[in-house]
């Protein structure tokens, strides 16, 4: 099995290719993805975007909206795919914050979550990630801090 890059990896994926003779140091998909059925639509290096059919009658509050937490996931989903994008092997990354602003609720629908760098340092790097509705309204903002792990710092994450 050929191990290439986490950008070459997830572009053949999504651009229907086999990927069963290739590998890579990320486990693509996650599990949670799974779990969620979350899927890339886009990637970039940097940049990367993830879709779900959020329903609230899977996903729900005791609202009956599609619960917060969901949203969170899903911007998460696509911040870490963007960073997996810029790290080598040997390294890994960690969410060092996050924090998402809701502005509309959804009962169901399909949703995407774009997210790209606002600022970009060795070990450091900002995420801005926007999560719309098949309208292409804005349904939550989000902003979350990653860091990148070298060494012993990264080994067994």
């Amino acid at each position: 099995m050929k191990q290439i890059p986490v950008l070459e990896y997830l572009q053949m994926s999504i651009d229907g290719k086999s990927i069963t003779d290739y590998s890579t140091f990320q486990e693509y998909p996650t599990a949670i993805s799974k779990t969620l059925k979350i899927t890339i639509s886009h990637i970039a290096l940097g940049e990367a975007k993830t879709e779900i059919e959020a329903d609230a009658l899977l996903h729900g509050n005791q609202q009956g909206t599609v619960h917060g937490g969901l949203l969170c996931e899903l911007a998460d989903s696509a911040i870490g795919t963007a960073h997996s994008t810029l790290i080598r092997e040997g390294e890994s990354f960690t969410s060092l914050e996050l924090k998402i602003n809701f502005f509309r609720p959804v009962w169901k629908d399909k949703l995407t979550a774009y997210a790209k760098p606002i600022q970009s340092g060795k070990t450091i790097t900002v995420y801005h990630c926007e999560i719309t509705n098949s309208e292409g309204k804005i349904i939550a903002s989000i902003v979350s801090t990653v860091m990148t792990l070298r060494g012993e710092k990264a080994k067994g994450r």
